[in-house]
């Protein structure tokens, strides 16, 4: 896949406030019906015994899994772009997908897969089906999601941070530059390994949404219709950054700066008081152990009007990818 920006679409990347939880829905939806081990392993034990407690795993094998079968395509009304303002956003929307829509895109899904009869009703874009599928995407997410949402948010945000910091310091071509290893930036294309074959998307100015996702996995997704507004979904690490309060790093920065430091990656630009609020330590100690590491050179701070701001350098970044602990 290759993706070719010109200097408006340049201008135009954004990057998705936190987990969609509609792409991490479709996304795990394949973890769902895979085997391993790992992070996703755990989840995926635990998944399906939270749905069957709930009394929802026959449904999802018969509904949800289906519209999944296949890597190469599901369809895009799936994943509306209004997801990124929370589940109740992406629900709502869902459940208000014209007919005509849900028929022409079942219609594609059916070119490439076999669809069991469960799904008929779906298929002929009927509003009732329509809304059942939205409900049960929304009890999918609620259920399977909830334990495991401190990870995700985690890992997320930590890839988000990255980008941000790297956006703020350095300017969008660095940050591009900067994507995991399955995203080449060779200005003015991105390329990427693609499930679906080759594909090229021109994005005529209207820029790109990066949307990094932790249950995508090894190939970043984009959506099938180049006449939605487009976003990339890329895999992130599931490393964790390191256990502040123990660990290598504790060990050469002591605790209390080492979790300064991992709360800065996860929450870049945090005040002062948030350092404090989010370590947690005294307002005094979180000024302290910032003006530690800013003359260490992992750590600036800049004032803005009563306000400290402070954020990793490149320095104190490196130094927590070289400290970060094995998988969740």
């Amino acid at each position: 896949m290759r993706i070719r920006f010109t200097g408006d679409d340049l201008a135009r990347v954004r990057i998705a406030a936190g987990p969609d939880p509609l792409w991490e829905m479709m996304m795990s939806l394949f973890r769902l019906r895979e085997h391993g081990r790992g992070a996703v392993a755990d989840w995926r034990r635990r998944a399906r015994r939270d749905l069957a407690a709930a009394g929802l795993l026959t449904r999802v094998r018969t509904e949800l899994m289906p519209l999944a079968a296949s890597g190469a395509y599901f369809p895009d009304f799936l994943t509306p772009f209004q997801a990124q303002d929370g589940l109740d956003a992406a629900t709502s929307v869902l459940a208000d997908t014209p007919k005509i829509r849900v028929r022409q895109e079942m219609a594609v899904l059916r070119a490439h897969t076999t669809l069991p009869a469960g799904l008929d009703d779906l298929a002929r874009g009927d509003g009732r089906a329509i809304r059942r599928l939205s409900e049960l995407v929304d009890a999918y997410c609620r259920t399977t999601f909830a334990t495991h949402h401190p990870h995700i948010q985690t890992a997320v945000g930590h890839a988000r941070a990255g980008l941000v910091r790297q956006l703020s310091t350095h300017g969008v071509d660095d940050m591009l530059a900067q994507l995991p290893p399955v995203l080449c930036w060779r200005p003015p294309i991105l390329t990427a390994r693609y499930p679906a074959g080759d594909r090229e998307i021109e994005l005529k100015g209207r820029g790109l949404t990066l949307i990094p996702s932790y249950f995508c996995q090894d190939t970043p997704v984009a959506l099938a219709d180049d006449g939605l507004p487009p976003v990339l979904v890329y895999p992130v690490s599931r490393r964790r950054p390191p256990a502040p309060g123990s660990g290598p790093l504790a060990e050469l920065l002591g605790a209390t700066r080492a979790a300064v430091l991992c709360t800065l990656a996860l929450y870049p630009g945090c005040t002062t008081s948030e350092l404090a609020r989010r370590t947690p330590t005294s307002l005094s100690s979180a000024s302290k152990h910032a003006q530690v590491l800013r003359r260490s050179g992992f750590v600036t701070s800049t004032r803005q009007a009563n306000l400290v701001i402070h954020q990793l350098t490149a320095l104190g970044a490196a130094v927590l990818r070289h400290h970060r602990t094995d998988d969740l």
